[in-house]
């Protein structure tokens, strides 16, 4: 009865709750639906020689011959609680858990463009790049084990999926520069290796990118999956074998020919952003405030950056509504790293304000953003 009492007393709180809701049902929601590309992604694995898109098949590989359907929603159910526990514990650390940062906490923790989407597209890559973006913002930037680690995780990110480089790795820049440069100056050492790093990364993409796609015939490529099925009657979870031999050409023609009709979801995008208006100001006043004006130059330069990545993947693919709930989550995962340089204290969230409020239930309750189109 006292929960229930503190629950209506305190509005965000209760948003929480509703969140929490939500995420049981769009999870009950996804259950039901076939995962056609996320169980192909755990069937394929290195048998061919070097394949993009393959390590997570690999992976799996090791432990089983035979994958079964439910390991789509066990594994990426995994990934998903151990990404939403780091969340916490790294909201947490950079500005606790006392009252007036909860509205803070629930326009990204409750927002329909993170854990609750994260959710929608279980099975999908994109929670990775996430993951291990929040690891980086966790663990201790001083040495230049540092930058390495950052590099060794780029570089298994563009093994999981190419198109990392421009999802996850330009905001793992960003956070090195943040965290670690910023803070502990550039030498000629670090310098040298941040530079190789870009560079390895750069070249295995090409690789991937170029030379990841099937030398076999794509009957071939598909019996060897069928045979790694434990259910393999189920070959309709085999259709989208074909994009391990779609040059980048046609799927950047299939964007454009998609593109009149995509393009009706941008209002949609757009509105979804205005409700984030307190977040979207916290985060201004947050660079606005920094101490060293190169600083506020330098988080406005990465924020353009990540920006670019996500503009160039629009182009070139059309699942939209994933790449806009991304490139939100790379601002979100930006502004905690802002957070950690000198700066001079920001006001939070007013959460008694009625339009915050109001914006707050609106975002508590829609589910999700979607995959290609919004919701």
């Amino acid at each position: 009865m006292n929960l229930n009492l503190r629950l209506w007393e305190n509005p965000w709180r209760l948003m929480l709750a509703v969140n929490a809701a939500v995420l049981i049902g769009v999870f009950w929601h996804k259950i039901t639906l076939p995962p056609y590309v996320p169980y192909i992604h755990l069937l394929v694995d290195y048998h061919f020689g070097f394949t993009k898109r393959a390590l997570i098949g690999a992976i799996v590989s090791l432990f089983t011959t035979k994958v079964p359907v439910w390991l789509v929603f066990a594994l990426s159910g995994t990934v998903w609680l151990v990404t939403a526990g780091l969340f916490v514990q790294l909201f947490r650390r950079t500005f606790g858990f006392d009252q007036k940062h909860l509205p803070l906490f629930m326009f990204m923790a409750g927002s329909p463009f993170f854990l609750k989407n994260f959710m929608h597209t279980l099975g999908h890559f994109d929670i990775y790049g996430c993951l291990l973006a929040i690891c980086l913002l966790l663990v201790p930037a001083r040495s230049l084990a540092y930058v390495l680690l950052a590099a060794a995780f780029s570089i298994v990110l563009v093994l999981i999926h190419h198109i990392h480089l421009l999802m996850y790795v330009p905001t793992i820049a960003a956070i090195v520069a943040l965290r670690h440069y910023l803070v502990q100056g550039v030498s000629r050492q670090n310098a040298a290796v941040g530079m190789a790093s870009l560079a390895a990364i750069g070249l295995l993409f090409i690789a991937a990118q170029f030379y990841g796609t099937m030398a076999v015939p794509e009957a071939e490529f598909v019996a060897y999956l069928q045979s790694r099925m434990a259910d393999p009657s189920q070959t309709k979870l085999l259709s989208f074998g074909y994009i391990w031999y779609q040059p980048l050409s046609k799927e950047v023609l299939d964007t454009w020919q998609r593109l009149p009709h995509n393009l009706l979801g941008i209002p949609v995008f757009a509105l979804l952003i205005w409700l984030h208006t307190p977040l979207c100001r916290y985060f201004v006043n947050l660079i606005a405030a920094l101490s060293i004006e190169a600083h506020r130059w330098i988080v406005t330069a990465a924020i353009v950056v990540v920006s670019l990545g996500y503009l160039i993947m629009f182009a070139m693919i059309f699942d939209y509504s994933r790449w806009i709930s991304n490139w939100a989550v790379c601002l979100f995962l930006i502004l905690h790293a802002v957070k950690t340089l000198p700066s001079k204290e920001v006001p939070p969230i007013p959460g008694d304000d009625r339009k915050t409020m109001v914006f707050g239930w609106i975002v508590t309750l829609i589910p999700r953003v979607g995959i290609v189109r919004p919701f």
